[in-house]
């Protein structure tokens, strides 16, 4: 998908850079494939904020997406090409020859009447399914399962693509779009191919209201608030803060590490994207 650029006749157009979305082949959407997504503009559950800068964002339908790929042995055809406003990536439908329709992530190269199949005998062409076992050392994949049966969890963002390097025993090796290598087990279900729409990471939205119409809100600096509304704010004059980085609640940022140790989970990186960790 090509790029295109903008006269600047007004400020929001002088560094507008936005997708021509020539791939993509129609605008009807398959109701079926369809449902509500509720928008609670970062509250929880008791109407309090819990995640700041969120909200006023336009209306979406959530498509819902194939990412088990349990068709086994059935081929599909792809019926077309389409825009989904809930991630960076296109979709694509295809239509099952037992009838049914569903939507998978569309794969950089799949075009309109391509037949696609999952299982271990699926043939190796983009936008197929398998077992890790049966992808070829040094192809790219991508919707890559991490629990058997659970569907695809890694490397679905547009663009993204890992690459299997090694098989031992019951585990594929993979490395990942974030360099981290990991291993898999082989039965684990990834689809052939990189992700379409590579060109995504080159959009330029031009102007702050495009953001406002994804839903994000502007970001106030800590040290340009008053005290009670947070912990960098007050103090004579332009302050720096006085301390290190927190959040609004007094939580330590900028490198404090917060995630929870899963030993099961740890186990199977064998390279971790950060290298000095």
């Amino acid at each position: 998908m090509s790029l295109k650029k903008y006269k600047p006749n007004t400020p929001g157009l002088r560094q507008r850079v936005s997708l021509t979305f020539d791939e993509l082949t129609g605008k009807q959407l398959e109701k079926a494939l369809t449902k509500g997504l509720p928008f609670k503009a970062g509250r929880g559950a008791k109407g309090r904020v819990s995640v700041r800068r969120r909200g006023g964002r336009h209306k979406r339908k959530y498509r819902v997406v194939d990412f088990r790929r349990d068709k086994i042995g059935i081929p599909g055809r792809v019926a077309g090409v389409v825009y989904d406003p809930n991630r960076s990536a296109n979709i694509a439908l295809v239509s099952y020859a037992d009838g049914e329709k569903r939507y998978i992530l569309a794969p950089n190269g799949l075009a309109v009447g391509s037949t696609v199949e999952s299982g271990p005998q699926a043939p190796l062409q983009i936008g197929n399914a398998m077992p890790l076992d049966r992808v070829p050392l040094g192809m790219q994949v991508h919707n890559v399962e991490l629990g058997l049966g659970k569907g695809g969890q890694l490397v679905r963002a547009a663009g993204a693509a890992a690459t299997v390097v090694a098989k031992e025993g019951d585990y594929v090796t993979v490395k990942l779009p974030s360099s981290e290598t990991r291993m898999i087990f082989k039965k684990c279900y990834a689809t052939l191919g990189e992700v379409g729409n590579t060109d995504h990471m080159n959009v330029s939205l031009g102007k702050a209201g495009r953001n406002r119409w994804l839903g994000k809100r502007p970001k106030v600096r800590g040290v340009a608030m008053n005290p009670h509304d947070h912990p960098h704010g007050g103090g004579e004059g332009k302050s720096s803060g006085g301390r290190h980085p927190v959040s609004p609640k007094g939580m330590p940022t900028k490198g404090y590490k917060t995630r929870k140790r899963k030993k099961y989970s740890d186990a199977f990186i064998v390279n971790r994207r950060k290298s000095n960790k």
